[in-house]
C-alpha cells in the first residue's frame, strides 16, 4: 500500500491533493467518508484544481475543473455540468489505517 496523506491533511484542506510516483491524486472528506479520484478531467485529461488543494467551488460545493469549468458531484465523480457531462472521475481504492489513507 502506498500513502495518499493523513486524515489530518484533510482537517487542513476540506480536498486534499496529492502525487504518488507520478499520478495524481484528488482526496476529500465528503459525507462522513474519505473518497480519492485521480486528479484528471475526462475531457482534456488535466489536473482539476486552480491553487494547490483547491477542488471545490465554493458557490456549490461540487468539484470544479479550473479549466473549463466542469462540475463533479464529490460523492461519486459524475460530471453535471461543462463539456464532458455524464461522465466522471476515475474512483481509486483507498483505506485508512490509523489516521494515514492509503492507495490499496
Amino acid at each position: 500500500m502506498q500513502v495518499l496523506c493523513q486524515r489530518a491533511d484533510l482537517e487542513t484542506h476540506p480536498t486534499y491533493g496529492v502525487a504518488v510516483d507520478g499520478e495524481l491524486y484528488i482526496v476529500l472528506h465528503h459525507e462522513g467518508q474519505v473518497i480519492a479520484y485521480i486528479n484528471s478531467c475526462p475531457h482534456l485529461s488535466i489536473p482539476l484544481e486552480w491553487l494547490e488543494h483547491e477542488f471545490l467551488d465554493s458557490d456549490t460545493g461540487l468539484i470544479r475543473c479550473s479549466t473549463h469549468g466542469a462540475l463533479f458531484l464529490p460523492s461519486d465523480g459524475t460530471c453535471v455540468s461543462g463539456p464532458c457531462a455524464g461522465e466522471a472521475l476515475q474512483s481509486v481504492a483507498i483505506t485508512e489505517v490509523d489516521g494515514t489513507i492509503y492507495l490499496v
